[in-house]
């Protein structure tokens, strides 16, 4: 977690351009109201997709392969679900 310099609602009307460049250069700040936080103004990020592309999946999944004791715990699972008769 980060500690955040906190800024009042007066303090950004009256300095909007320091602010701005205070995030603007990686600065993170806690917007308050009579010292009560209400918002916190970060630095822009660009949003990225979580999704990717099925083939880089199946290039990923092929280079790195499957934890070696992975089956073998499949094994016991499955060998507790199953009801012998």
């Amino acid at each position: 977690m980060f500690v955040a310099r906190e800024i009042s609602v007066r303090d950004l009307r009256n300095n909007t351009a320091r602010v701005v460049a205070a995030v603007r250069s990686g600065e993170r700040l806690s917007l308050t109201v009579n010292r009560t936080p209400v918002a916190d103004i970060v630095p822009y990020t660009a949003a990225r997709s979580p999704w990717i592309p099925s083939a880089t999946l199946r290039r990923i999944v092929a280079e790195a392969g499957a934890d070696a004791g992975l089956l073998d715990d499949l094994d016991d699972v499955r060998g507790s679900l199953i009801d012998e008769p």
